[in-house]
């Protein structure tokens, strides 16, 4: 998501407000990281008086050493629930595939019964895929310690279980 930076003209008088970022942060947004000029911006955004020095390099502070292992482990559960999307649709779509050629050999009872096994099969695993996303995320956010949204994901779990038991007894 772009940001928007606003730009200031100074008045005239030489009196302007000065911009929330220096000059230097400008020219190398990459040295510092993304939430110290966001932090930046708001204390100079909501600083009482207007005469406040601006937030240079040297003045801002450098992000916590532990948020480059958050954003990496963040990363790695979203490569995780991709991971389970992707083979869940690529296996899916093989027996789909797999079932259609098998059409093309000599019609058998055995073929048929191939052919039937393969495409409930395939319209199972692309059901239960996104369950198994939705079980991966839980458990990376309890891992993360994000405790409400792993119990949701454990809540939805069980109303779908709940109803997958009510269907079968019916």
């Amino acid at each position: 998501m772009a940001e928007r930076v606003e730009v200031r003209e100074e008045e005239p008088d030489g009196g302007g407000v000065p911009p929330p970022v220096s000059a230097a942060m400008m020219a190398d947004p990459l040295s510092l990281g993304h939430n110290t000029l966001v932090a930046a911006r708001a204390r100079v955004e909501t600083a009482p008086e207007l005469d406040a020095e601006p937030v240079t390099a040297a003045t801002a502070q450098a992000p916590a050493p532990g948020l480059g292992r958050v954003r990496d482990r963040t990363l790695a559960g979203d490569r995780w629930i991709a991971r389970v999307l992707r083979v869940g649709a690529l296996l899916s779509g093989g027996m789909f595939v797999l079932s259609l050629c098998l059409e093309a050999l000599p019609e058998t009872e055995s073929i048929h019964v191939a052919i039937d096994q393969l495409r409930k099969a395939a319209a199972s695993l692309l059901l239960v895929t996104p369950v198994a996303r939705l079980g991966v995320a839980g458990t990376l956010l309890g891992l993360r310690g994000e405790w409400r949204y792993a119990l949701i994901a454990v809540g939805v779990l069980g109303l779908l279980a709940l109803a997958v038991g009510a269907g079968i007894q019916a």
